[in-house]
């Protein structure tokens, strides 16, 4: 039993896991039946988790190799190149010397990169993003080992949209081709840009057009989080009242990370054999914004005088709407509706504020409380 059942930021077991059934279920059925899926939701609503935890299902587990690569932090065909790779090389290491030699025999293009470590013996990729001699053959390799590999292969890549950024024009079409032709792998193609990803996969004129089911990413019921949280309290000798959860869940808008968060600082100020009330909220809020407070002044810092007045609007707003509105402008004392589109636009590319439908939004909420508290 976890010292603290609310995990953060890693996959700790079904135990610990809360709800998602339908989505589980639904995502298992889609690749046991060939299906690539498009794994759409805005930041933070648990996309890593649900795909681990399908991962973990038994049906999947032990029928697939499955591999998870994130891409957020590429910008080339390289990078996702090396990123895959050394995704695969670790995630075959637990898998059995077996398996990994035969995927270290596919890549005759890297191999004088593949060093062993002297203590262990295990292998690791010792290469920086220039020394992959050509991208398409080490792909070929890559997606070779896929195809020819003893098990049928699942790969989610996530944040997929950033695959639009990449230097090389036909990025999106070569990757296309060879997962078309990879036919003893299924894709899931998870992302936190509902409008990007929509458009790689819905517009006719875009390579992964129609290439994919979409599965839209919600928040999990209030009424299936209720009981999963006193449920954890209870294992441990603890109460917390259903008013608390609920005043969580709507304030941070039912998205898992900052669920997940407060319930475990809750948790933590909660002594055995007591019950948490709603007087815990603003406790576990101020510790919560104390321990990330350094971190959000220098955000806050780096600013332009203009780029805070928007996100001081868009923070009280909670979801801002006709921020060019003269009527907007005028209520937050902004300079005009052309330095509103300048400062939102560098917000944007920052990553600090995004758009949720027609409004848009502090990304991270917790930062928005720090922004309505203290700046």
């Amino acid at each position: 039993m976890l010292k603290n059942p609310f995990v953060i930021g890693t996959y700790a077991g079904s135990h610990y896991f809360c709800d998602r059934e339908k989505e589980t279920a639904e995502l298992t059925s889609d690749l046991q039946n060939g299906r690539n899926i498009v794994l759409i939701s805005q930041r933070r609503m648990g996309k890593t988790g649900l795909i681990t935890h399908v991962f973990h299902q038994e049906e999947i587990s032990e029928q697939y190799h499955t591999f998870f690569v994130d891409i957020l932090a590429t910008s080339s065909l390289r990078e996702f190149v090396y990123a895959l790779g050394s995704t695969i090389l670790e995630q075959l290491k637990p898998r059995g010397k077996k398996m990994l030699e035969r995927f270290l025999l596919t890549l005759s293009s890297l191999r004088p990169a593949i060093k062993l470590d002297a203590l262990t013996g295990e292998p690791s990729l010792e290469i920086g993003w220039g020394n992959i001699p050509s991208v398409d053959t080490t792909l070929d390799e890559i997606f070779a080992y896929l195809n020819q590999a003893d098990k049928p292969c699942i790969v989610a890549f996530d944040e997929f949209q950033q695959v639009r950024n990449y230097a090389e024009q036909n990025a999106e079409a070569l990757l296309r081709t060879y997962i078309q032709h990879c036919s003893n792998a299924r894709f899931i193609f998870a992302g936190s840009e509902p409008s990007m990803l929509a458009d790689m996969f819905s517009l006719g004129n875009r390579p992964f057009y129609q290439s994919a089911l979409s599965m839209h990413l919600d928040s999990i019921p209030l009424a299936a989080y209720v009981p999963f949280v006193r449920q954890l309290f209870g294992e441990h000798g603890k109460d917390i009242e259903e008013g608390l959860i609920q005043q969580v869940y709507e304030r941070f808008e039912g998205i898992t990370l900052y669920l997940q968060m407060m319930m475990n600082e809750v948790f933590l100020s909660t002594d055995a054999g007591s019950t948490a009330d709603t007087a815990f909220f603003d406790v576990a809020l101020r510790n919560l914004l104390n321990k990330q407070s350094f971190i959000y002044q220098a955000i806050f810092a780096e600013l332009t005088e203009r780029q805070r007045e928007i996100v001081r609007a868009v923070a009280a707003e909670g979801h801002a709407l006709n921020m060019t509105s003269g009527q907007f402008v005028q209520k937050y004392r902004l300079r005009s509706a052309s330095s509103v589109q300048s400062a939102l636009k560098g917000l944007v590319n920052k990553g600090i504020i995004g758009k949720e439908r027609e409004a848009y939004v502090i990304n991270d909420r917790l930062f928005r409380c720090w922004v309505n508290q203290f700046a």
